[in-house]
């Protein structure tokens, strides 16, 4: 597994707002009510394609710190699970278990020093570990897909990204 920090001069508030324009959030509840009407998949991921500009989106968003400065912290915080809906049932069909690893994690967090940092583990690393090699590249293709946010957030794209 390899994990990759970012820190950028962008405050918390800004980059935060960058990266949720960027990764639209999905509405799982939604597909999920859909989806038992009987939608078909096709269907569920037209309706959910047409606003991610990287193929990504948010499944889940936290903000750690709205608890954890009670006991002292003041740094902003959050975490986000994004991923890309068709590689996600693709890896699901080979190997259910990939879901521990894609949609992946993403962390942004304000620095003690100003500006903002972004982490996550690679999704390449954490996916070549499962060995089939339809799951490793499609660990490279959820690397790509990352790579070209992050180039899309005016960030740079980290040598273990490159296309």
């Amino acid at each position: 597994m390899r994990r990759i920090a970012l820190r950028t001069p962008l405050t918390f508030d800004s980059l935060s707002r960058r990266f949720e324009a960027a990764v639209p959030a999905l509405d799982l509840a939604g597909l999920e009510r859909r989806a038992a009407r009987g939608a078909t998949w096709d269907e569920l991921q037209r309706e959910a394609g047409h606003e991610a500009a990287y193929e990504l989106y948010r499944f889940w968003t936290h903000s750690p710190s709205a608890l954890l400065h009670l006991a002292g912290n003041d740094a902003p915080s959050r975490v986000y699970l994004i991923g890309s809906l068709a590689l996600s049932a693709r890896l699901f069909r080979i190997e259910p278990g990939t879901t521990l690893h894609a949609p992946l994690r993403i962390e942004l967090h304000a620095h003690r020093s100003g500006g903002t940092v972004l982490s996550f583990d690679q999704p390449g690393s954490q996916l070549a570990s499962y060995g089939p090699n339809k799951i490793t590249q499609a660990g490279y293709e959820l690397d790509r897909l990352l790579g070209d946010l992050l180039e899309g957030l005016d960030l740079p794209r980290p040598a273990a990204l490159r296309r």
